[in-house]
């Protein structure tokens, strides 16, 4: 494996801290209990004006994934800096599909969670059951499965589906979030996956559900922006660091 330190000296530093971020939200992934072996796959576009981007070593597990690991490719898939590493091609065909459609996306962030999975499998989807489901339903958007997303020509289905929404669910197959920055998407997949989570158990318990008023679900994400101060995930992201820190260090490497 290359040293970071020569990974460090070929990039910006406005690069290596997207790789540093990049790292640490596989690694709190997998902490949460997200990841789903070598599968699944987080991007995040690389500071400049070339559209490049940085994405997993196939066949690392993302608790292993460092700063230095992470692949630098093009929005076609191929790589632009040396690495010993492969990409998943299945993998990239959804993200680069959203980067090249979306300039807002700066991360976009997919799924293959038991949670996700088990309510993308439902007829009527997210339900309005929870406080985590409202910031969801806010800007939620679903995509049909059409098999192991290995075709470009289902990009431009799965876009426009996706249209300006920050989740979107991929029927019979996980979530995605997409947002400005890596510390959002992280925030926009923990709702994600609480608010199916919940729903999951809330079902399983066999009582009647109480719906909750569309009205506010109209008003989720000014909500949102109070209670974050305006930030975010930013702020919840350097927290979430420090647990990083004490719990699996080596991301930054």
């Amino acid at each position: 494996m290359m040293h970071s330190a020569a990974i460090r000296n070929q990039v910006s530093a406005e690069e290596w801290q997207q790789r540093v971020d990049l790292a640490a939200c596989y690694r709190l992934v997998a902490q949460f209990g997200w990841d789903d072996l070598i599968f699944t796959h987080i991007s995040a576009r690389v500071p400049g004006p070339e559209h490049h981007f940085l994405i997993n070593p196939y066949g690392l597990l993302f608790e292993e994934i460092t700063a230095s690991s992470l692949v630098k490719v093009d929005l076609q898939g191929n790589q632009v800096m040396d690495s010993e590493y492969d990409i998943n091609p299945a993998g990239f065909t959804i993200h680069s599909a959203i980067h090249a459609a979306r300039e807002d996306a700066k991360c976009v962030l997919h799924t293959h969670s038991l949670n996700g999975v088990a309510v993308s499998a439902q007829k009527e989807g997210v339900l309005p059951i929870s406080q985590q489901s409202i910031f969801v339903l806010a800007s939620l958007a679903y995509h049909d499965y059409e098999g192991v997303a290995l075709r470009d020509d289902e990009k431009p289905r799965l876009v426009a589906d996706l249209g300006d929404k920050s989740f979107l669910m991929l029927r019979n197959h996980g979530l995605l979030t997409a947002a400005g920055n890596i510390a959002d998407a992280f925030l926009f997949m923990y709702l994600f996956e609480a608010a199916c989570m919940i729903q999951v158990r809330a079902q399983s318990g066999g009582g009647e559900l109480i719906g909750i008023d569309p009205r506010i679900i109209e008003t989720a994400q000014a909500q949102a922006q109070a209670v974050t101060r305006q930030a975010g995930g930013a702020l919840a992201w350097p927290a979430l660091l420090r647990r990083l820190d004490r719990r699996n260090p080596g991301y930054a490497d």
